[in-house]
C-alpha cells in the first residue's frame, strides 16, 4: 500500500537549535543507527510540522509571518509508531504562541484531509530525529539524544512532496507590531 504525497506547512527554528538537532542526527549516524542525517537533500531541515494534507490551497503567508518570533522548547525524546521500528522524535513543549500558530494555520486553510498527527486536538508537536529506529537500538539511541534545547521559531515554509519543492512563506517578525 502506497501513500499519496502530502503537502505541509512547517515551522523552522533558529540556526543554533537546528545545529543542535543536526548534532543528534550525526551522533546517531556515527554509530550506524537510523538517523535523518542520511537524508542529505537541502530540503531536509529540523522542523515542526503544523499541518499536512494531500493538497494545500492558497494561504496568506504575509498574515502568518507577521506574528513575532517566539520561544520553542524541545524536550524529551518520544517514540511514534508500532512494530519493531519506530519514529524517534524530540517532543516540543506546547506554548501559547505555538498552539495559536497551529490554530491559525488550520483556520487559514480551512477544513481538509489533515494527517491525523497534525489535526487540531490530536497534534503532538515534535522534531523528528530518526524514522526507522529498531527497538533493539533504542537504549543506544537515547544515550545520544536528549536534554532540553531552547529554540526560537523563525520561519514558515511549505513542503510539496509530489514536486519535492520547498517554498518559503516568510520569516516571523523580529519585534512586535
Amino acid at each position: 500500500m502506497t501513500r499519496a504525497p502530502v503537502s505541509s506547512i512547517e515551522l523552522l527554528l533558529d540556526e543554533d537549535s537546528e545545529a543542535a538537532v543536526r548534532e543528534e542526527w550525526d551522533a546517531l549516524a556515527a554509530v550506524s543507527l537510523s538517523s535523518l542525517a542520511a537524508h542529505t537533500a537541502p530540503s531536509n531541515r529540523p522542523h515542526i510540522t503544523l499541518l499536512a494534507r494531500s493538497s494545500l490551497g492558497d494561504i496568506d503567508a504575509a498574515a502568518l509571518s507577521a506574528r513575532p518570533v517566539f520561544a520553542v522548547r524541545l524536550g524529551a525524546p518520544m517514540l511514534f509508531g508500532e512494530g519493531d521500528r519506530r519514529v524517534l522524535v524530540r517532543s516540543v513543549v506546547p506554548s501559547v504562541e505555538l498552539l495559536a500558530l497551529h490554530d491559525e494555520v488550520h483556520r487559514a486553510l480551512g477544513p481538509g484531509d489533515d494527517a491525523p498527527h497534525t489535526t487540531p486536538g490530536a497534534w503532538t508537536p515534535h522534531v523528528t530525529i530518526s524514522r526507522r529506529l529498531r527497538l533493539q537500538d533504542l537504549e543506544r539511541a537515547l544515550a545520544l539524544v536528549g536534554g532540553q534545547i531552547s529554540a526560537t521559531a523563525q520561519c514558515l515554509r511549505r513542503w510539496d512532496a509530489a514536486t519535492r519543492t520547498v517554498t518559503e512563506l516568510g520569516h516571523l517578525a523580529r519585534s512586535r507590531p
